[in-house]
């Protein structure tokens, strides 16, 4: 469908303009996603000036994509004759957000999804590309295809119906059982919350100011912070003041797991994007918060430059040569697979794959040696990882333990026994805690 703009006439074109902006911004995040880029990245970088309303849509359009991808394809692809691998990337993308639209977001009329969608295709491929898109987003509204018996293959079926990859589907489902993981699924599906914790100011002076302003707060899972139904952390006062942060409750129940105290110094190792540095700054005496990559360091230095107690320093260093002689406490919070975060990451679960769990084992084995080289007998060893994987949790930590005889497992005070394993280690569950998956184990050098 061609549309003609008229310079004088107001009302059509900016109401046509405004949705398409929000279908671009989404369709630029699904394509720097496939690129590589992490999803927060790619989002920051194409929402730009939309408006609070596009911003919105796009964001839940593109999120909304890389959580039911699978579903997706699965309903489409019958509708390519010449098979779904003929499409261009793009040009799937497209079909993708139209179909989610379709089937996913009630509040979109149906002529909107669909002209939409073939005006991107007209922009991306031509007028081919525009009535290839026309015609399967039809049959989609359609109902189309009908779809045969579901697989005999429980995790097949699961993996297809949650849009996650098979391989990991039939861990978790030895790890959780059916139940289990239809559960995990179903969470990572979600749309998360914001949860926002304190940094300049108590949880309760917060709290009370939100509610004073009109904003709705209520307690996160184990008093981990405030939940709101909003959608940007700027809006709300304080954020400028530094007053809060963004983070998960079991990230923060991972700072209350370490137990610092104010004449502790402490070594972070893979601190960025700082909230843990920040959570740990308000306690310690002094926090050196170190980052690898010079990028991701400035994003750490100007969080902790914001919302910091003044006792965090960033260093640019690689935590398998550690930058300090001795530290009273060393956190390494380990580069993984992140499968307890792929709720707030929907990208991050097509990245994944077995050979990246192997070459990330052998990472946090370096990390976690390197870093007990710096911890002086009676001092703590925290690991901690964002991951739902054993290999990355508690046989990493097994396997630290033969090897250094001179530490030793130790039990946590301040954390609710509900959320330690038998050994003592935090480990807690989307599906059944309500918030990320997080394993941490503190280590004490005993001599």
């Amino acid at each position: 469908m061609t549309s003609v703009f008229f310079p004088s006439v107001v009302k059509g074109p900016v109401k046509r303009s405004a949705g398409l902006d929000s279908r671009r911004a989404a369709l630029t995040i699904l394509e720097q996603v496939r690129a590589g880029k992490p999803f927060d990245v790619a989002l920051d970088g194409a929402l730009g000036t939309l408006a609070p309303a596009d911003r919105r849509l796009a964001h839940e359009l593109a999120a909304g994509v890389l959580r039911q991808r699978s579903a997706l394809d699965s309903r489409i692809s019958p509708l390519v004759s010449r098979g779904w691998p003929s499409v261009a990337p793009n040009i799937q993308d497209i079909l993708r957000l139209g179909t989610y639209q379709l089937s996913g977001l009630d509040r979109v009329p149906e002529h909107a999804a669909v002209d939409t969608s073939v005006t991107l295709a007209r922009e991306a491929g031509g007028a081919r590309a525009a009535a290839f898109v026309n015609a399967v987003l039809r049959r989609v509204a359609r109902g189309e295809p009908e779809l045969g018996d579901e697989s005999s293959d429980s995790s097949e079926r699961l993996a297809v119906e949650h849009s996650h990859p098979v391989w990991l589907v039939r861990r978790w489902m030895q790890a959780f059982g059916i139940q289990g993981t239809e559960g995990l699924l179903r969470w990572n599906n979600t749309r998360p919350r914001l949860i926002l914790q304190p940094a300049r100011q108590s949880l309760e002076s917060l709290a009370g100011r939100w509610r004073a302003a009109g904003f709705e707060v209520e307690p996160a899972p184990h008093g981990a912070g405030l939940i709101t139904n909003e959608s940007r952390p700027a809006d709300l006062p304080g954020f400028a003041e530094g007053d809060f942060i963004v983070q998960d409750p079991a990230q923060a129940l991972l700072a209350r797991f370490v137990e610092v105290h104010s004449r502790s110094v402490v070594y972070d190792v893979c601190a960025a994007p700082g909230g843990k540095t920040i959570a740990l700054g308000r306690l310690a005496k002094t926090v050196l918060a170190g980052e690898v990559s010079p990028a991701r360091a400035r994003r750490l230095g100007e969080n902790v430059r914001r919302a910091g107690s003044g006792r965090e320093w960033v260093v640019v260093a690689d935590g398998r040569f550690p930058p300090v002689r001795q530290a009273d406490v060393v956190l390494v919070d380990a580069p993984c697979l992140g499968t307890g975060t792929f709720a707030r990451h929907p990208d991050a679960r097509w990245r994944v794959t077995p050979e990246a769990l192997a070459s990330l084992e052998k990472l946090q084995g370096q990390l976690l040696t390197q870093a007990a080289t710096v911890v002086p007998t009676g001092g703590l060893l925290v690991y901690s990882t964002c991951s739902l994987e054993p290999e990355e949790n508690r046989t990493r930590v097994d396997r630290f333990l033969t090897g250094h005889p001179d530490f030793q497992r130790e039990r946590s005070n301040t954390v609710s026994a509900d959320l330690l394993t038998a050994d003592g280690d935090l480990n807690t569950i989307p599906q059944q805690h309500g918030m990320d998956g997080a394993y941490a184990a503190r280590l004490r050098r005993t001599r």
